[in-house]
């Protein structure tokens, strides 16, 4: 599998970034997550992108919104005529996606893509990918980390993610974890709701999982990381 990080910013952008989207090219090309900025990414590389899957993890904007955009290139411009891909929600979204699209534009807009919805825990085929979901903890809001495989090499992702023994699980013996680490400090707010982690917790989630490779995610420009840990930029590329 190919791996391209087409956007990796945290919730406010990084200096010209996009935010949370990763290419993973195989047999097929599926998309995990679809932040701001991706889509006009992915149009530098052709004229609309060609996918066969987009996988979302969550709600939160950062991680959905340029689905937006992508509905009105599908129906008036450039996507006419690409085949629409496979859109993965968690459990509920495709309601959820009905009340967005009656605030954001018309009723039925997201019917641009072939909606699906997966189960947590429970593998689904995406173009070659088999991708289990599994619930990690995000604020109050509903939230999968994703383990993806080929059958020869396996790629984790963390989502956003508070921590929580289910990461160590997603990253279990993946050739590659990528981790966010969005927190200065392992400390997020008052009433001790948490929502991320601090780069010592996605290291500890990525030491216990016994994974191959850990390259951190969803980090601040202006946190520093620890010598001798990877952090993505947009558009880097790795063979998994």
């Amino acid at each position: 599998m190919k791996l391209t990080i087409v956007g990796c910013s945290p919730a406010w952008p990084n200096p010209g970034g996009a935010q949370s989207g990763y290419l993973v090219e195989g047999s097929g090309r599926v998309l995990l997550d679809c932040g701001p900025g991706v889509l006009p990414r992915l149009r530098e590389q052709e004229p609309w992108p060609r996918v066969d899957a987009i996988v979302i993890t969550h709600f939160h904007l950062d991680h959905w919104g340029d689905l937006v955009p992508w509905t009105f290139g599908s129906m008036f411009g450039p996507g006419r005529e690409v085949p629409p891909p496979q859109l993965w929600l968690p459990p509920g979204g495709k309601d959820e996606l009905g009340r967005f699209g009656e605030k954001l534009g018309f009723a039925g807009m997201f019917d641009a893509f072939d909606l699906r919805e997966y189960v947590e825990g429970r593998s689904f085929e995406a173009d070659g990918l088999t991708i289990i979901p599994v619930r990690v903890p995000h604020y109050q809001l509903q939230t999968y980390a994703l383990r993806a495989t080929d059958g020869a090499s396996t790629l984790a992702y963390s989502g956003d993610s508070a921590p929580s023994p289910q990461l160590a699980e997603v990253g279990r013996d993946a050739d590659l974890f990528l981790c966010e680490a969005t927190l200065k400090e392992g400390r997020e707010g008052g009433d001790g709701l948490r929502g991320h982690l601090s780069a010592d917790e996605a290291i500890a989630a990525f030491e216990e999982s016994g994974a191959r490779r850990l390259v951190i995610i969803h980090r601040p420009e202006e946190l520093p990381l620890p010598d001798g840990i990877e952090r993505a930029s947009d558009g880097d590329q790795y063979e998994v």
